[in-house]
């Protein structure tokens, strides 16, 4: 008489694994890691946070490229729900790791801010552009685990701690430079205007010197920070 042998189906998936069956979520997810601290391209230390969606495409690459053991924490429960909380837990960490290392990579290779040129992207007035750089390099990333990265943003950005005062003083300079540009250009104007109108209009005849004394005194009015305080000349012009 033969022997008869009872298997168990967690038996049977011990001995070939292709008998298991394992549920998995297709729906997509969010991810939303805290911002971390990196150097950009001119190597100053920022701080840079985003927020992605992800989902499984591929469960075939999903099950056998990641390491679902040793990425997923220790579940006591035999439950199915068990089962499907850490697979997910094991992808999302999977993503977590790739997401930061594909944001370090892609920060590094553009700068916070450049004032000297305009033409070149830079992490903050570039946004968009970043962006579909970002969502490549996750795809690039993850296509091999079967993970497919449907929208990434960055939601966050902000020049470390170490540094933000200095920059901020750089940024306020910067924009007084350009004030100040655009306060001379329109003095410079209004005073060739007015010299023009009065030359026009036969008002009053001024020579090279009186011109001179002119143009001082109605530059230091339209540049001045502080209000012009008139002074009535009662004596001749000339």
């Amino acid at each position: 008489m033969r022997p008869r042998f009872s298997c168990s189906s967690e038996n049977i998936a011990e001995l070939n694994p292709l008998l298991s069956k394992k549920s998995v979520t297709l729906r997509a997810r969010n991810l939303n890691p805290e911002p971390i601290k990196v150097n950009d391209k001119a190597g100053n230390p920022v701080l840079i946070g985003m927020v992605l969606v992800w989902k499984l495409e591929d469960t075939y690459k999903a099950l056998f490229e990641i390491d679902s053991q040793s990425l997923a924490p220790v579940v006591t429960t035999t439950a199915r729900g068990g089962v499907i909380r850490s697979l997910s837990q094991a992808f999302e960490n999977f993503v977590r790791v790739q997401s930061d290392a594909a944001l370090r990579q892609v920060a590094g290779c553009y700068a916070y801010d450049n004032a000297d040129s305009a033409d070149e992207l830079t992490l903050r007035s570039n946004a968009e552009e970043i962006n579909e750089r970002l969502v490549k390099t996750l795809n690039d990333r993850l296509s091999m685990a079967g993970i497919h990265v449907v929208e990434a943003r960055i939601n966050y950005l902000a020049y470390a701690p170490e540094i933000a005062a200095v920059m901020l003083r750089r940024q306020q300079a910067d924009a007084i430079i350009a004030a100040r540009e655009k306060i001379v250009d329109g003095a410079v104007s209004m005073v060739k205007m007015a010299l023009d109108k009065l030359k026009d209009e036969g008002v009053v005849d001024l020579d090279e010197e009186r011109k001179a004394a002119m143009v001082s005194n109605l530059l230091v009015v339209l540049c001045g920070d502080e209000p012009a305080q008139p002074v009535v000349n009662s004596g001749s012009l000339y």
